[in-house]
């Protein structure tokens, strides 16, 4: 069973891609509102694979992954983005990510990104 840790700061977004990847089969251990809490829950829940929003208060996506990659080179990393952060999603994946989902997303997009990168 694939283990998710989900990242956004808003809690609709976090609800949305829960439900999301728990009809995909995966489970979701955990919810961090932050860069710095998915690095903190990356260490004690150690999941396969994190969505990451990019833009979030204290610490962003795109440090966050980097952080996290340091720690666990084999996590595998869904960026979710918002139109117009192109710059930002290049940034991530050249830190790690895996691919990028932009919002609003679908269960469609949701579910190709998850079989991309397993």
């Amino acid at each position: 069973m694939v283990k998710v840790l989900v990242t956004d700061d808003a809690a609709f977004m976090r609800m949305q891609l829960k439900d999301n990847l728990t009809k995909l089969g995966l489970e979701v251990v955990g919810e961090a509102v932050d860069g710095a809490d998915a690095i903190e829950k990356c260490k004690e829940l150690r999941p396969d694979l994190i969505t990451m929003d990019i833009t979030m208060p204290e610490m962003n996506g795109v440090d966050a992954v980097k952080e996290i990659k340091k720690l666990d080179g084999n996590v595998k990393m869904i960026m979710c983005s918002a139109m117009g952060q192109q710059n930002m999603v290049l940034e991530a994946i050249q830190a790690g990510a895996q691919d990028f989902i932009v919002k609003p997303f679908t269960f469609e997009r949701i579910k190709e990104a998850v079989e991309k990168v397993f």
